[in-house]
C-alpha cells in the first residue's frame, strides 16, 4: 500500500480495522474515506460519486457501496435515513444533530458540541464513539405556511 494513503487519524483507524479483519488495504478504500472526510455534512452515493469524478478518481458504484458498508462497520461513517432517503456522514469529529421537517423532509444540520459533554456526564462505564440526534418538527417555512392556512380558514 502506498504510504501517502495513510495521512490522517481516520486513515489509521481504517488501516487497523482492515488489518484486524484480514482485509486488503486498497487505494480505493482510502481515497473514498479521504473524500468522505473532506465533505461537510451528509451526502448520498450519487454526490460522493460526483466528487470522486471531479477529483479524477473513478470508482464503480459497487465499490462505493461496498466501501461505505465497510466504513460503517469500522465506525468511520454513519448511515442516516431522512424520510425515504439514505444519507451518509463522517463519524469522527462530527458533533452535529439533525432537524428534520416532517412536512417537506428538509434536513438542517446544527452543531451541538455541548450535547456530547452532557451525554458523557450522564453515562457511566460506556465509551461513546459517536452519536446521532434527530429532532422532528416543522421548518420555519412549513410552519408559516401552516399558520397562514389556519388563519385563512378562520
Amino acid at each position: 500500500m502506498e504510504s501517502n494513503l495513510i495521512e490522517s487519524p481516520f486513515s489509521e483507524i481504517l488501516k487497523e480495522y482492515l488489518k484486524e479483519h484480514k482485509l486488503r488495504c486498497t487505494p480505493e478504500r482510502f481515497k473514498i474515506l479521504n473524500m468522505i472526510y473532506s465533505i461537510e455534512g451528509s451526502f448520498d452515493i450519487d454526490t460522493l460519486l460526483k466528487y470522486m469524478e471531479e477529483k479524477k478518481f473513478r470508482v464503480s458504484r459497487a465499490t462505493i457501496y461496498n466501501t461505505i458498508t465497510l466504513l460503517i462497520n469500522a465506525n468511520l461513517v454513519t448511515h442516516h435515513i431522512f424520510g425515504n432517503k439514505s444519507r451518509y456522514e463522517k463519524c469522527l469529529n462530527n458533533e452535529k444533530s439533525h432537524l428534520i421537517c416532517t412536512k417537506c423532509a428538509r434536513v438542517t444540520e446544527i452543531a451541538t458540541p455541548k450535547l456530547k459533554e452532557t451525554i458523557i456526564s450522564d453515562i457511566k462505564k460506556f465509551h461513546l464513539t459517536h452519536y446521532s440526534l434527530y429532532l422532528y418538527g416543522l421548518c420555519s417555512k412549513c410552519h408559516q405556511a401552516a399558520r397562514r392556512r389556519k388563519q385563512r380558514k378562520k
